[in-house]
Parts: structure tokens; C-alpha cells; sequence
């Protein structure tokens, strides 16, 4: 599913017209992305939480020359499911 057809569900499902609900899942977006940038965590009880992870600098290989690389430290977004969610997907 990609955005557009996200929206037009989110639409269907909510009552809203395309255009509220395409302000709404901006809007979504929007909160979440900021609240990570700023170093926090959103947590959506029987969703899941978003999170920001540190991931430590490390060695890799180039699997084209097999020369040992250095992979810089960086900041990952990690989503973890939650109870509900994880129990409608098995």
C-alpha cells in the first residue's frame, strides 16, 4: 500500500474526504517525524511505539573488493509492534 491509497483508506474507513484525510496522515507523519528528530519516543497503546536508536560505528567489508570498510555511527528509527498488532498479524 502506498501513500495515496493509504489516504484513500483512511478516507473510506473515517468518514473524512480525501482531502481531510490527506491532512490528517500529513499531519501524522508530520508529529512523528518531528518527536524523533527531537530525540523523544511516540508510543500509540495497541499500536506500537517509534523510537530512535544509536548505532555504533563499526567495520564492513565491500563485498565488491573485499577491502575493510569503516561504517560511521549513525541514528536509526526503530518501530516496535505493539501487543494487539502483533497478535492480529499471526
Amino acid at each position: 500500500m502506498n501513500k495515496t491509497e493509504f489516504i484513500n483508506a483512511v478516507s473510506e474507513k473515517s468518514g473524512l474526504s480525501k482531502v481531510d484525510a490527506k491532512k490528517a496522515v500529513e499531519a501524522f507523519v508530520s508529529t512523528v517525524s518531528s518527536e524523533l528528530k527531537a530525540g523523544g519516543k511516540v508510543a500509540l497503546l495497541g499500536f506500537g511505539s517509534f523510537s530512535v536508536t544509536e548505532k555504533a560505528a563499526r567495520k564492513g567489508v565491500n563485498p565488491k573488493t573485499k577491502a575493510t570498510i569503516e561504517i560511521p555511527a549513525r541514528k536509526s528509527v526503530k518501530f516496535k509492534a505493539g501487543a494487539e498488532l502483533a497478535e492480529l498479524v499471526k
